[in-house]
């Protein structure tokens, strides 16, 4: 087995550059169950395959792929008998409508390293606003529709607030729980939402370090309606994850509450504002729309295969999500 160098945290986190990269985020993981594993060019996470004894590894928005590294990668997965590992590198391979001049490159080297296009955990298109500009100019790019809903919210008296509170983070657990119920899709649990909490927000501030996580939310006459929960990772801000009542939905806190995110980034001195996916004719995606934001395509989902059950293992989990999805017709998605 090769013997591998310890890395220091702090020298880590300068070279990661998506918070899911961050090691607090491995510590999160690691909470949550998962084995981490530390490399100097990212962290890999373990996870068992359900039903099995066996376990894939997930390298999410690392750096762009080398031929090094998919070396070391397949010799970690043969140690460690994984089936394959899941690559999802957080790297641009079109921005603006411009291409990179090394997709074609990367992706040969993949090729030859025997990974294939796998199933996505994240889009692989995003949506980021430039944060710049004047306030000014950013409003002139919105939609017009857009611009008259954050007015609207303002007129109706809504008010967008940075609230880190635990009476504020239960709010936020209760509308996503709601949100979920109400959407009926698979969610992450609340059990990972309180440790993802715990670990990038609360220990954080135990430590007195500026936290990763923060918790925005909307009140309209005096009552949360929409909780937003962001992430600020060097000079980029992220929006993974929120949640909202259908209650008052026409005094357009959504509309508000992105707007002053944006306000948020920029006081903070950030330079982009990452949206966090983006799917074609979904209505959020319409939404995010709104904020003249720039499409980036990212290099996309590859699995790095290690073992013959590789085929076996991908039928298997295809069909596992077609029988979650025909239960949750009937059945709501746990939270």
């Amino acid at each position: 087995m090769k013997i591998r160098q310890a890395i220091e945290k702090e020298t880590f986190n300068k070279t990661s550059a998506h918070p899911l990269q961050s090691w607090e985020w491995g510590e999160f993981r690691e909470n949550a169950g998962n084995e981490v594993v530390r490399f100097p060019f990212g962290q890999v996470t373990l996870h068992k395959i359900p039903g099995t004894k066996y376990k894939v590894g997930a390298f999410i928005k690392g750096p762009m792929p080398t031929q090094e590294m998919l070396d070391e990668l397949k010799g970690f997965a043969k140690e460690k008998n994984l089936i394959f590992i899941k690559l999802e590198p957080n790297y641009v391979v079109k921005k603006g409508g411009i291409k990179c001049a090394y997709e074609e490159k990367v992706i040969s080297i993949l090729k030859k390293s025997g990974a294939v296009p796998g199933k996505t955990l994240f889009t692989p298109t995003t949506f980021w606003i430039d944060l710049t500009p004047s306030e000014e100019k950013l409003m002139k790019g919105f939609s017009s529709k857009t611009r008259y809903n954050i007015r609207l919210a303002q007129r109706k008296d809504v008010e967008v607030i940075e609230d880190n509170s635990d009476k504020a983070f239960e709010k936020y657990i209760d509308l996503t729980r709601e949100t979920v119920e109400r959407q009926g899709f698979y969610s992450h649990t609340e059990r990972y939402h309180r440790l993802m909490w715990q670990t990038l927000h609360k220990e954080m501030i135990e430590d007195k370090k500026k936290p990763i996580a923060r918790l925005l939310v909307a009140r309209y006459k005096e009552q949360i309606i929409t909780t937003w929960i962001l992430l600020v990772w060097h000079q980029f801000l992220y929006y993974p994850y929120g949640a909202s009542t259908v209650k008052h939905k026409e005094v357009m806190a959504n509309n508000l509450m992105m707007w002053e995110a944006i306000r948020y980034g920029k006081k903070l001195g950030l330079k982009t504002f990452d949206l966090w996916g983006r799917e074609e004719g979904k209505g959020f995606t319409k939404f995010k729309e709104g904020y003249n934001p720039q499409v980036v395509e990212l290099l996309g989902t590859w699995d790095l295969i290690t073992s013959s059950f590789y085929w076996p293992s991908r039928a298997a989990e295809s069909l596992r999500w077609q029988i979650l999805r025909a239960k949750s017709k009937f059945v709501k998605p746990p939270f």
